[in-house]
């Protein structure tokens, strides 16, 4: 199969990406970077450069953190209302400019237009939520149960923010993780992804339009993250981490975050289970998986990574979920008609390469796909593999790509023990028309989320979060901005 993707870009692409910031946003102004340094932005579809952004210096990251530090005082002290409005106008900036927003994040990012558009939709969303939630930071007040003195419970910003965030979804993470700090008084320096900074650059013009004050968003776009970050996490200035990423970048961050005890957000790596018994509903179960495995062409933390079937169904359902995957159209996102863009990179796609070539060494077998097409591009053909064996590495390990192993369990005991044997812990699919069943193997599956015969379970009103080795914390949902809150307890005598 040979990929044909688009070398030049379009007077529309040039104009979107013409129009994006390139330098570090602090303190309300857009500057370069130290001694101008930059670093190329790639089309994964071509490898193509589409453009170059300012490289941060540790020195530029420690200016972002003063303004942060400067701004938070008086940004702490406005009131909810005019938080909530700051949001709301981002909310309607975002609806308003969905079409340039989808088409950057396509080109930086390389998924379809319709995913690109989307997650804009879910991304104004987190806004549209966290405008609300600044109107119900609550607190308490209780009579002493000895008597002779009062309790007053109040809630207050945490203070400035660290918040880094991933390449694969460079808007929505960004919103999931500046919406809440925004509503709860929060001021932040933000460090997007490498691959996709232009995204989150959009998003930072589109604050600074809608009323935030200088200061408050501070933007750092850097290769070396280390280098950048790690002294503004041990400076003692920023009292919070909230990280999106791998685990084992996450484990090192907490480390460094020991030093000052900050604060911490971790969402992290995920091996979820996606598990289909035999009274299933098939057809719902196809599509289940079909949403669980290819968003994002499956590099997503939430993708199925290990699918178990029931023995009796294996054979029908690895039928119609090849058919299904191999219907769908892979080519450059921009294209009319793709469902299926490139991966990242190429470091990306060689590791699906090498996980599906441990699979079929130990005796997978491929019932679809299998290659990395011929042409120019990260590119990688959505497959379908069974029998694939429990020593597979992909059991255990992120695919992080179009991919579907298909693994056969005959009892429910035996499911649940395969489902929770990792260390991970992020999500769960269960697919049964077995309420009892539903609700005992819900239970029983140790993930801090589970989707009962539904393949997506990201919702900004929902708590989003993982639990082992998966993170800490909470992201979205009611108890989205808590994360961002301290308790206070003041006592009072009478």
């Amino acid at each position: 199969m040979t990929i044909t993707a688009a070398k030049s870009l379009t007077d529309n692409e040039i104009r979107v990406l013409n129009d994006v910031h390139k330098e570090l946003l602090i303190g309300g102004q857009w500057s370069a970077a130290d001694s101008d340094a930059t670093f190329e932005v790639l089309d994964p579809s071509t490898g193509a450069v589409l453009a170059e952004v300012a490289d941060a210096s540790p020195a530029d990251g420690q200016r972002a953190l003063d303004a942060a530090v400067e701004a938070q005082a008086a940004f702490a002290a406005t009131t909810p209302r005019e938080r909530y409005d700051i949001l709301m106008k981002a909310y309607g900036l975002l609806h308003e400019r969905i079409d340039d927003l989808a088409l950057l994040m396509t080109l930086e990012m390389g998924k379809p237009l319709a995913e690109a558009k989307g997650e804009i939709t879910y991304a104004a969303e987190f806004f549209r939520h966290f405008a609300f939630e600044a109107l119900r930071i609550d607190g308490g007040y209780q009579t002493a149960p000895a008597g002779g003195a009062r309790f007053l419970i109040s809630k207050q910003p945490v203070g400035p923010c660290l918040l880094i965030t991933p390449w694969n979804f460079p808007m929505a993470m960004g919103t999931r993780k500046i919406g809440p700090a925004i509503a709860a008084g929060c001021t932040s320096v933000i460090k997007p992804a490498h691959q996709t900074p232009l995204s989150m650059l959009a998003l930072g013009a589109i604050l600074t339009e809608a009323g935030v004050p200088d200061g408050v968003v501070n933007i750092v776009t850097c290769m070396n993250a280390g280098d950048v970050m790690e002294p503004l996490i041990k400076s003692g200035k920023a009292r919070k981490l909230s990280f999106t990423g791998s685990t084992k970048v996450g484990k090192v961050l907490l480390e460094q975050c020991a030093d000052k005890v900050l604060r911490t957000s971790m969402e992290l790596g995920g091996n979820a289970p996606f598990i289909v018994f035999e009274d299933a509903d098939m057809d719902e179960a196809v599509k289940g998986a079909m949403a669980a495995k290819m968003r994002n062409m499956g590099e997503a933390c939430t993708a199925a990574n290990r699918i178990f079937v029931h023995e009796n169904v294996i054979d029908e359902f690895g039928k119609r979920l090849s058919q299904a995957m191999s219907e769908l159209k892979v080519g450059r996102g921009t294209e009319d008609g793709v469902q299926v863009g490139p991966l990242i990179d190429e470091a990306g796609r060689q590791k699906v390469i090498d996980l599906l070539e441990d699979a079929t060494a130990r005796g997978a077998t491929v019932l679809t796909g299998g290659d990395a097409p011929d042409g120019d591009g990260f590119f990688f053909t959505p497959t379908v593999l069974t029998g694939v064996p429990h020593d597979a590495r992909m059991t255990s390990e992120e695919i992080f790509g179009p991919v579907a192993p298909l693994t056969p369990f005959t009892t429910e005991k035996e499911v649940v023990a395969a489902a929770n044997d990792t260390p991970y812990g992020l999500v769960s699919y269960v697919f049964t028309n077995d309420l009892r069943r539903a609700l005992r193997v819900a239970e029983a599956i140790e993930s801090g989320m589970v989707g009962l015969n539904q393949g997506v379970v990201s919702n900004p009103a929902a708590p989003f979060g993982g639990i082992k080795e998966s993170g800490l914390g909470r992201e979205g949902g009611s108890v989205g901005i808590d994360e961002f809150l301290e308790v206070k307890y003041i006592g009072i005598a009478l």
